[in-house]
């Protein structure tokens, strides 16, 4: 399997959640967004408003993060969160689950934090993303968190947030398709430095790439 330049920018999210992060580097950051076509700019909350404004007349949408990037915030919070970054003009969401929670065997906390954040998503025509932070659950958790995400009614279910143990791994992405099939998206983030990495992830069964080094697994592709 191969894919030229345009083909992959496509199924990348080009993604800078850095702490430090600044309104410069977001700048420099949508600029690559718009001239190499990724899928999405991925920003920091605050940086949403900005993002959108440099990305408008664009194919490019602006994704930000919600619950970022533990998880641990309460339903009502996630769901908040939520409204005010598609408000600011976000038209993608990526929203920690309440690891937690699931760990816990709470299925209903999990299913009422990431039914919140879908229910905003979906009255404002965005996709919604769920990250259920694989390097910490164990098999039949990864396989909860799945039916949690599809009952939900979410576009994607997302590897991990970069944040964590451990990024994405072939063998998570090959479970995670297993599991959703072709009803929903999934996501592999966390790791993904090169053009291998994310042809690796793409023919385990990735729909989207996240990656903070997109410029860098575009110029190693083909043209």
């Amino acid at each position: 399997m191969a894919l030229n330049k345009a083909a992959l920018a496509k199924m990348i999210d080009h993604t800078l959640l850095k702490t430090a992060s600044t309104r410069e580097e977001v700048m420099r950051f949508c600029d690559e967004g718009k001239r190499f076509g990724f899928a999405t700019v991925v920003v920091n909350p605050t940086y949403v408003s900005l993002a959108s404004r440099l990305m408008k007349g664009t194919v490019v949408k602006v994704g930000t993060v919600v619950g970022f990037p533990l998880g641990a915030n309460t339903p009502e919070v996630k769901a908040y969160e939520a409204s005010n970054c598609l408000m600011n003009g976000a038209e993608e969401l990526d929203m920690v689950m309440n690891i937690g929670a699931l760990k816990s065997g709470n299925l209903d906390l999990v299913k009422r934090d990431i039914g919140g954040v879908v229910r905003v998503a979906k009255a404002r025509h965005a996709l919604s993303k769920v990250i259920i932070e694989a390097c910490y659950l164990s098999r039949e958790e990864k396989v909860n968190a799945c039916l949690v995400v599809l009952e939900s009614g979410a576009d994607f279910v997302k590897t991990s947030t970069g944040f964590g143990a451990q990024g994405a791994t072939v063998e998570d992405v090959k479970l995670l398709k297993e599991l959703v099939a072709d009803k929903i998206g999934v996501k592999a983030s966390g790791g993904i430095r090169t053009y291998r990495d994310a042809l690796s992830m793409i023919e385990a069964g990735a729909t989207r790439v996240g990656a903070s080094s997109g410029m860098q697994i575009i110029a190693e592709a083909p043209e």
